[in-house]
C-alpha cells in the first residue's frame, strides 16, 4: 500500500438546478467566498490557478491546478493538480428530484460528484504519512462538510436580515 496515495469520493445532494450548481463550481476563484476551507485561489491564467486551503489540522496545502475539462453539457468539471499533491479533481453534477416541501427553492435539484485521486508531495506530510493518514483522511471528509454547507448556503442567496429585537 502507498501511503502516500489517496482516493476521495463526496456525494452532495443540493437543492439547486445542475445548471446553476455547475456556474458557481467552474467559477473557482470564488470558492473561497463560500468554502471556508479555501483559504485562497489566484487565477495564473483562463485555465489555471493557485490554491491554498486548510481544514481543522494546522497545515495548509498550495496547489497549481489546470482546468483539463469544462464541459457544460456533460456538467463535468476536472482540474490536474501539481504541489503539495499531484493529481486530479473531478466534479461529475446530475439532475434529480429536490423534494417540493416549502423552502426547498428547486423542483430539480444536483447530485454533485467530487472524486479526487492524489499522491501527496509535500515532505512533512509524506514524513507523517503512516501515522497520520486517519487524521489527514478525517481532515479532507471534514473540509468537504465545510464545502457542501458554504454551497448550500450560497446557493440559497443573501438571507433577509434579522427583525429589529424588540
Amino acid at each position: 500500500m502507498d501511503w502516500c496515495h489517496y482516493r476521495f469520493r463526496s456525494v452532495w445532494r443540493l437543492a439547486a438546478p445542475p445548471d446553476t450548481v455547475y456556474t458557481v463550481l467552474a467559477r473557482a476563484e470564488d470558492y473561497p467566498l463560500w468554502w471556508p476551507q479555501v483559504r485562497e485561489v489566484v487565477p495564473l491564467d483562463d485555465r489555471t490557478g493557485t490554491a491554498r486551503f486548510r481544514s481543522l489540522l494546522p497545515y495548509e496545502l498550495v496547489v497549481t491546478a489546470r482546468a483539463v475539462r469544462q464541459d457544460p453539457v456533460a456538467r463535468v468539471l476536472e482540474v490536474s493538480l501539481r504541489g503539495d499533491l499531484d493529481g486530479w479533481a473531478r466534479w461529475t453534477l446530475t439532475p434529480e428530484p429536490a423534494g417540493t416541501g416549502p423552502g426547498t427553492g428547486a423542483e430539480i435539484g444536483t447530485r454533485a460528484l467530487y472524486e479526487q485521486e492524489v499522491d501527496v508531495r509535500s515532505p512533512l506530510l509524506r514524513a507523517l504519512a503512516v501515522p497520520g493518514r486517519p487524521f489527514f483522511r478525517a481532515n479532507h471528509t471534514l473540509m468537504m462538510r465545510g464545502g457542501r454547507r458554504g454551497l448550500t448556503a450560497h446557493l440559497r442567496g443573501p438571507r433577509p436580515p434579522a427583525p429589529p429585537s424588540v
